[in-house]
């Protein structure tokens, strides 16, 4: 039941992105389509008109330039005569003869009907000014342009030439290519809009198969990866995603076995704990004491391990919380190898394995944290007597090299596999030949040598040994001497 809402809030919240995505797109292109079919509609109207107002306008100025002379020294009635005679034109235009007041006194048809005219190009022609005008003429009931112009005499306007030209093949026209660009923006739009469906399902689906894929995981399923489509930045999102599965697949059964090994390294000296004080408590007094030496003795090592095991665990937790304070001093690094190498010879008879050690003559002067930088040498010195078997050596030096102060461990001892080698220095890894513990020990060694601002490394050969070699930054001369 839970997956199933999961997977339907999953295609809901992708429904939502694929909508607003795919509406992000309509109204872009529609917004463009409008713009662009607006400057277009504005470009052939005033292609269209203008170039209908100029020819009237053309055909007004030849005419006022051949007569207007011989119109202004005539009256009304002879400039009507001379109109039909000599004015009238063969095609689409009317001509008008309009007295001052705009009332028609003879048209290019030789009728005088009773009309009277108020349009803006005849207001403007009676206050001494050339007018035009485009609008449905209001006595012949046709779309028109129509340009009018006084005819003087001496000072006073005696007559107006009104000339009109019929606009209803403009109009069809101009209605048509706008018909024709709406259909092309509708056409646009919706072949956009296909495209925008398909562009945003192209982006949706993978992060759909992303989701689906971290729903699955927030179920358990850690097996699930998600498939790269193409090399674009959904698909680098893809492949960074499997990765961080693989690695949490990683981390998540290192967690496991570190669980399972912890477990199991505190049940067993917490068993000897419990079954040799159980058996202190119920010996009689008179019992030997051999064995009182001996349960105490385990008992001690026992809890001995476990506070190992306890400090590991809590220095691995101020790492991880990035809460591990040093307290540096400038020392020399001489002193803490001398010191723990003393300190962990007394393992040489029990185990059988020689520790030597060959420190530098003159003093190598470091920024350190002398308690931490013993508990590196220590796991590491540690971890050498463990793999080492009876005869072998142990071998701790000290030296200066270019890279700074180096500490080297050296053992003779059974040596770590190439399979194992890349990873002994992980959080919980134990390898193939682990010896018990938590281990956190390389790792807890390699984050304190990094706070020092030094590096761990690693050589080792199977059956042959390994070395650890620990480099650490040194001071300058003129550094010690301040």
């Amino acid at each position: 039941m839970g997956l199933w809402l999961s997977v339907e809030t999953e295609r809901v919240w992708v429904r939502s992105v694929q909508t607003r995505m795919v509406w992000s797109y309509l109204l872009l292109i529609v917004l463009v389509v409008s713009v662009l079919g607006a400057a277009f509609a504005a470009l052939m109207w005033n292609y269209y008109y203008g170039s209908a107002k100029s020819s009237v306008e053309q055909r007004v100025e030849t005419a006022i330039s051949l007569h207007n002379r011989s119109l202004s020294s005539q009256t009304l009635q002879d400039q009507a005569d001379y109109l039909l005679n000599y004015m009238v034109e063969s095609g689409t235009t009317r001509i008008q003869l309009l007295n001052s007041n705009g009332e028609i006194r003879i048209d290019s048809d030789g009728f005088s009907p009773n009309i009277r005219y108020s349009t803006g190009d005849v207001k403007t022609a009676m206050n001494g000014y050339k007018g035009s005008w485009t609008g449905e003429d209001p006595y012949f009931g046709e779309r028109v342009i129509s340009v009018t112009v006084p005819l003087w005499n001496e000072a006073r306007v005696v007559s107006m030439l009104r000339y009109t030209s019929s606009i209803e093949r403009v109009d069809n026209m101009v209605q048509k290519i706008i018909q024709m660009a709406t259909i092309v923006g509708f056409a646009v739009v919706l072949l956009f809009l296909g495209l925008s469906i398909v562009l945003a399902q192209r982006i949706v689906k993978p992060i759909q198969e992303l989701t689906r894929v971290a729903r699955y995981m927030a179920e358990g399923d850690w097996t699930r990866r998600a498939s790269k489509r193409g090399d674009d930045e959904i698909g680098q999102l893809a492949e960074t995603f499997n990765v961080m599965v693989s690695e949490l697949n990683k981390r998540e059964k290192l967690k496991n076995d570190f669980i399972s090994s912890i477990s199991h390294e505190l049940r067993t000296p917490l068993t000897s704990i419990k079954g040799w004080s159980e058996t202190l408590k119920e010996s009689e007094p008179t019992d030997d004491d051999e064995e009182v030496k001996l349960g105490l003795s385990i008992i001690s090592k026992e809890t001995e391990r476990l506070s190992g095991l306890v400090e590991d665990l809590l220095d691995f937790s101020k790492l991880s919380e990035r809460k591990m304070e040093l307290h540096t001093e400038m020392l020399d690094l001489n002193g803490p190898v001398k010191e723990t190498v003393h300190q962990l010879a007394v393992r040489e008879e029990g185990t059988k394995v020689r520790l030597l050690a060959t420190l530098e003559s003159s003093p190598i002067l470091v920024q350190g944290d002398a308690n931490r930088l013993k508990q590196v040498i220590i796991n590491l010195i540690d971890n050498a007597f463990k793999f080492t078997a009876a005869g072998g050596t142990v071998r701790v030096t000290t030296a200066v090299s270019a890279e700074g102060a180096v500490v080297t461990v050296t053992d003779t001892g059974s040596g770590i596999t190439e399979e194992d080698l890349p990873f002994v220095m992980d959080k919980f890894y134990k390898s193939s030949n682990s010896y018990g513990g938590s281990g956190l020990g390389l790792a807890i060694c390699k984050e304190i040598v990094e706070l020092h601002g030094g590096e761990i490394t690693i050589n080792s050969e199977r059956g042959i040994g390994t070395t650890v070699k620990v480099m650490l930054p040194i001071l300058c001369k003129t550094e010690a001497s301040d």
